[in-house]
């Protein structure tokens, strides 16, 4: 008789627990999707840059030339890691890459909410805009031979013939981007590792979490190095050019308040861009914490300068209303 008493009630707190995880989902599904409704403009952008970014890429490949490879104080210092083992640079990239999608997505699940999924990539595509814009003009500026092995002289992959019409031309496929040559400085996968970290440092929770991701990219540029698919110098100039771009758009372009000023406060009900017409004070509550309407499930989420809180520790200055 216990164990049925036992089953039941684990059965009554699965249900209740999923209840009210198909609550949250659904009122977090409704405020993002009023966020997106103002910001689409900015993500499809975002979006269209990475189309004229990965089109630019594949262009520079048309004009590549292989040759003999540079001088290179990394090549000196690192030993080369062969073509067996060149993935273990993409599989850390491919780490850091996925990982923070599914942190950009994880309030949708979990109750601890500090961001906003359509703001935070609203900030991360201006970012990236903006260094693969420079990137664009510095890798056409000046072609160097390629160091990796698909673009050293002998490969069939080193150059591209010329394109038979324009579809072929406008045309990016998978296998273009993993062996494209000629797109060298600066580093496109430390522009996307520099700019995810950064991002995950100023709105993410866990401290050990942060330490291991710049861990991870820290690592990653030995390793792209190591693999010869860059130069040292790529790898250089991304350290210092992707930090002073996300300083730049962070702190000091004006009018675009609506993406790239700090992040609204979540427990202000003022500040949620739903809809034009009057909601109830309970109503809001209840969109930007995620919740139903019970009181009881109403959680604080604090916010600090506009950075959030680290691992539920306190601070005495917080912000209002979001300044």
């Amino acid at each position: 008789m216990a164990l049925v008493g036992t089953d039941k009630d684990m059965s009554f707190y699965i249900g209740r627990e999923a209840s009210k995880l198909w609550k949250r989902f659904c009122a977090e599904v409704t405020t993002e999707i009023n966020l997106l409704a103002d910001n689409w403009k900015y993500l499809l952008g975002g979006l269209i840059f990475q189309y004229i970014h990965g089109l630019a890429a594949r262009g520079v490949h048309y004009f590549h030339r292989p040759g003999p490879i540079l001088q290179d104080v990394g090549f000196y210092l690192l030993p080369e890691l062969g073509q067996d083992r060149a993935y273990i640079s993409e599989t850390v990239f491919t780490t850091i890459f996925l990982s923070f999608i599914m942190w950009t997505f994880h309030p949708f699940i979990f109750k601890t909410k500090k961001i906003y999924t359509v703001l935070i990539w609203c900030r991360v595509l201006a970012f990236l805009v903006g260094c693969q814009f420079l990137r664009i003009i510095t890798f056409y500026s000046t072609q160097l031979p390629g160091p990796n092995y698909h673009c050293r002289e002998g490969s069939k992959l080193a150059t591209l013939p010329p394109p038979d019409n324009i579809l072929q031309a406008l045309l990016i496929v998978p296998r273009g981007m993993l062996y494209g040559c000629g797109d060298l400085i600066f580093s496109s996968h430390m522009i996307f590792s520099l700019v995810f970290v950064r991002t995950y440092q100023k709105y993410g929770t866990r401290r050990f979490i942060k330490q291991c991701a710049w861990l991870a990219v820290i690592a990653q540029s030995f390793l792209i190095i190591a693999s010869r698919k860059h130069y040292t110098v790529d790898v250089v100039v991304a350290w210092y050019t992707v930090n002073l771009v996300v300083f730049f758009i962070d702190k000091t372009l004006p009018g675009y308040e609506v993406f790239l000023a700090e992040l609204p406060d979540r427990t202000s009900a003022l500040l949620l861009p739903v809809t034009k017409d009057s909601k109830s004070k309970e109503e809001n509550h209840k969109l930007l914490n995620g919740n139903s309407g019970d009181p009881a499930e109403w959680r604080p989420r604090t916010q600090i300068n506009g950075k959030i809180v680290e691992d539920g520790k306190t601070v005495h200055e917080t912000v209002i209303n979001g300044v």
